[in-house]
C-alpha cells in the first residue's frame, strides 16, 4: 500500500463514491418533495371532489348548479400552482445536481490538465511542435466545452421561463373563459 498511485486511486475512488452518494441523496430529496406534493394534491382533490359532489346533490335549482360550476376557475389556478411547484422542485434539484457535477468536472479537468502538463514537460527534445499543437488542441477543446455548457444553461433557463409564461397564459385564459360565461 506504499505505492503512491494505488493510494491516489483509492482516494479518488472514495471521493467518487462520496460524490455519487451525495448526488443520489439530492436526487432522492427532490423525488421525495414530488411525492409529498402529489400526496398533498391528491388529498386536497379528493376532499374538494367530495364537497363538489355534495353541492351538486344538494342543488335544488339551476342557480345552485351554476354556483358549483363557478368553482372550476379556482381548480384551474390550483392546477397552475401545482405545475409551478413541480417545475420549482425539478429546477431546484436539477440546479443542485448541475452545480455538484460542474464542481467535480472542473476539479477533474484541472487535475487532468496538471497531469498532462507534467507529462508534456517530460517530452523528448525535438517534439516542441507536437507539444504546442497538442496544447492548442486542448485549449480549443476546453473552449468548445465551456461554450456548450453555457449554451446548455441558457437553454434550460429559456425553457424554464417559457414554462412559467405558458402557465401564466393558461391561468389568464381560464379567467377570460370563466368571465365570458
Amino acid at each position: 500500500m506504499n505505492n503512491p498511485s494505488a493510494e491516489q486511486f483509492l482516494n479518488a475512488a472514495k471521493t467518487a463514491m462520496a460524490d455519487m452518494s451525495s448526488m443520489a441523496a439530492t436526487s432522492l430529496a427532490g423525488f421525495e418533495k414530488l411525492v409529498e406534493l402529489n400526496l398533498s394534491v391528491a388529498k386536497s382533490a379528493m376532499a374538494e371532489s367530495a364537497e363538489q359532489m355534495q353541492a351538486v346533490m344538494a342543488a335544488k335549482a339551476p342557480q345552485d348548479l351554476s354556483a358549483v360550476a363557478g368553482q372550476v376557475q379556482p381548480l384551474t389556478e390550483k392546477a397552475a400552482a401545482y405545475g409551478r411547484a413541480v417545475a420549482e422542485i425539478v429546477t431546484e434539484t436539477g440546479t443542485a445536481l448541475s452545480k455538484a457535477a460542474e464542481g467535480k468536472f472542473a476539479e477533474v479537468q484541472s487535475q487532468a490538465a496538471a497531469s498532462i502538463e507534467a507529462a508534456l514537460k517530460q517530452a523528448p527534445a525535438g517534439s516542441e511542435t507536437a507539444v504546442s499543437a497538442f496544447k492548442t488542441a486542448m485549449s480549443a477543446g476546453q473552449s468548445a466545452l465551456e461554450t456548450a455548457q453555457a449554451q446548455t444553461k441558457q437553454a434550460v433557463e429559456t425553457a424554464s421561463k417559457g414554462f412559467a409564461t405558458a402557465t401564466e397564459m393558461a391561468v389568464k385564459a381560464s379567467h377570460s373563459a370563466s368571465k365570458g360565461k
